[in-house]
């Protein structure tokens, strides 16, 4: 059995004296893990490292098989990711959201989502607007998804500023009000008609509703703490944003772009 994809190196352990099982994210076949033969020789060590994007061939005798990758360097951005803390801590909090996926499972859309952040991961201020709506497309992957385009009271598309934590639908600012002290804020870059940027607030609530709905859906029934690396990624992109910025296109115009 063989395949060749695109994939982004998301991390390698040790196999033996001079190899390495590596873990990719490739665009076809999702995230899956492969032996490297001399993947700790001076020549693949720099290629095997987290953020890189690389061609790869997979061969197996089946398909049920670890099997061995085959790698060429496409593009290895990891020197530039670890120059900010947002791109050092982001790289590996995206690695453990893709952990949540079943491996072998396709997700081309995450794929494409995931290199539109490693390019914008050094403008940490970008990055953290990203990162949520990555996280709501994980979400989205494992079957709890938010809906944010209409009120889940009214049905209108407008003035949405709740979130309510028990359907995660969208709530209107005149539906929501007797209970807003209940509910989740909803920030205006993630409406739908919103074009603005995140602003340090507008961020930290996007945190909060994603980090909500991860601990309640998926890290909680597994047992499981959310990364350690995400801490680091919502600390770094908040303080990026308290600083002044002077032109702040949507995030959304650069995922849909």
């Amino acid at each position: 059995m063989q395949w060749h994809d695109q994939a982004i190196i998301l991390g390698v352990k040790r196999h033996g004296e001079t190899s390495v099982i590596a873990e990719v994210m490739t665009r076809e076949r999702g995230r899956h893990l492969g032996l490297v033969r001399s993947g700790r020789s001076r020549t693949m060590q720099p290629v095997l490292q987290p953020g890189n994007e690389v061609e790869v061939t997979w061969r197996a005798r089946l398909d049920e098989h670890l099997g061995e990758f085959r790698l060429e360097p496409v593009q290895l951005r990891a020197a530039r990711l670890m120059e900010t803390a947002t791109a050092v801590y982001g790289v590996q909090a995206m690695g453990a959201l893709l952990r949540l996926l079943p491996e072998r499972d396709p997700h081309p859309h995450l794929y494409e989502a995931l290199q539109i952040i490693l390019e914008n991961l050094h403008d940490p201020a970008d990055a953290g607007e990203l990162f949520v709506r990555f996280e709501l497309a994980v979400l989205n992957d494992l079957g709890f998804g938010l809906d944010l385009n209409e009120c889940a009271a009214t049905g209108v598309s407008d003035e949405l500023v709740y979130v309510s934590p028990k359907s995660g639908r969208a709530v209107c600012r005149t539906a929501g009000a007797p209970w807003a002290d209940k509910m989740l804020a909803l920030p205006a870059f993630l409406n739908a008609s919103g074009k603005r940027a995140a602003d340090s607030d507008s961020l930290a609530a996007g945190f909060r509703l994603t980090g909500f709905f991860l601990h309640r859906h998926v890290y909680e029934p597994r047992g499981i703490e959310a990364a350690a690396a995400r801490d680091g990624f919502v600390q770094a992109a908040l303080k990026a944003l308290r600083e002044p910025r002077l032109h702040a296109p949507s995030a959304d115009d650069r995922l849909s772009g």
